[in-house]
């Protein structure tokens, strides 16, 4: 159902973003995925290691 996303996939999703939290927002909320992201990796990495 959710293949790869194109181009003009990511574009719109961009627009969106900037409509609904503005341009000042989205680093912040780009800066939280990424640490989210980041920790989930490393707990799935100690989880193998248990």
């Amino acid at each position: 159902m959710f293949g790869k996303l194109g181009a003009l996939e990511l574009i719109i999703i961009a627009f969106v973003l900037i409509l609904l939290f503005g341009g000042k927002k989205i680093p912040e909320l780009v800066r939280g995925i990424g640490e989210a992201v980041r920790e989930f990796k490393k707990g799935a990495k100690e989880e193998k290691k248990d």
